[in-house]
């Protein structure tokens, strides 16, 4: 009687007050953005979940329509660097989050890099330790239709080395990847623009939140809720920032909003920025030590992509995806 009582008292809050629809509206956001989007329904019904799916897309696109100015970044030419000049890593915090900020000092030095592992992903751990890597961090994203959690369903566009390693559609999808010029390209683009770009390392995600030095988000806290992040932007120096935020994880950290990240990059001077596969997949790894907090059930998730760092990536021979 009692699980009734409070099962009664929870459904009018949660469905007859306003304070509880916005609950409602916010806890769908946040299922909108996992795999598992559909569960939403619950939350809102069928009808309105489709409603925000529709928005959230249509809000993605317009972000990563505009061209960037690749003036803006100037990107000094390589050069040998030790393991300890090439990055600099340290804790951030803000009033749901906990995470860490990533620094690294040269963009040539960031490659895509895939799973090796033939009809499953790999943890950014093993990635780090079989390719010799200094650094790394989660990418695109990928599907989980039947949530075994093997992680190897990359969604979009895939390109290490300026090869095309995975793609499963025609026309424009959102980028984050960069060119052999070292600069950060994010928006949405087609593998022909690509090309003429001279993208050399590349994967699917979204969205873009700052375009030549600008914010897109300027109202709100942006469309997706409070989240564990997985974020990268670069200086008009060439410096690529790496943000890893953990979440839902009550006590230690809930996450961040699209606002909040967006934040954090201004405040260091950055000059374009986008999301990479976010949630249960964010993770930063730095000499083969697992830096963050995972959200996922399976503890570090397998994933089928990541950017890692390398103090010789010329030396880095990625193949195709579990190949390689």
């Amino acid at each position: 009687m009692a699980l009734s009582v409070l099962g009664f008292l929870g459904s009018n809050f949660m469905f007859l007050t306003p304070y509880g629809t916005e609950l409602r509206m916010s806890l769908a956001e946040m299922v909108i953005m996992t795999q598992h989007r559909w569960y939403a329904w619950f939350l809102v019904g069928g009808a309105e979940r489709d409603r925000m799916v529709e928005a959230l897309w249509e809000r993605i696109t317009s972000m990563g329509e505009e061209p960037q100015n690749f003036n803006l970044v100037q990107v000094a030419p390589r050069k040998q660097r030790t393991k300890d000049e090439l990055i600099h890593v340290e804790d951030i915090a803000g009033k749901n989050y906990r995470g860490k900020m990533m620094w690294v000092y040269d963009p040539h030095s960031i490659r895509m890099v895939v799973t090796s592992k033939q009809g499953w992903g790999e943890r950014i751990t093993e990635m780090v330790k079989r390719t010799g890597a200094v650094a790394g961090v989660n990418a695109g994203g990928f599907d989980d239709p039947d949530g075994l959690g093997n992680g190897f369903a990359p969604i979009g566009l895939i390109m290490s080395d300026s090869q095309v390693l995975y793609q499963d559609a025609d026309g424009k999808q959102p980028i984050v990847g960069f060119t052999r010029e070292g600069k950060l390209v994010v928006g949405n683009y087609k593998l022909e623009e690509l090309r003429e770009l001279g993208v050399k390392e590349a994967a699917s995600f979204y969205p873009r939140v700052i375009l030549d030095g600008k914010p897109l988000i300027t109202s709100g806290e942006g469309g997706t809720g409070i989240q564990p992040r997985t974020a990268v932007g670069q200086k008009a120096d060439g410096t690529v920032i790496f943000i890893v935020i953990d979440g839902r994880q009550p006590g230690w950290s809930i996450g961040a909003t699209e606002r909040e990240v967006q934040d954090l990059f201004l405040a260091q001077g950055v000059v374009n920025a986008g999301f990479l596969d976010g949630g249960a997949s964010s993770e930063l790894v730095v000499g083969g030590e697992l830096l963050t907090k995972p959200s996922s059930r399976y503890g570090e998730r397998r994933l089928p992509s990541a950017f890692l760092v390398f103090d010789e990536p010329d030396k880095i021979v990625v193949t195709s995806l579990g190949r390689g």
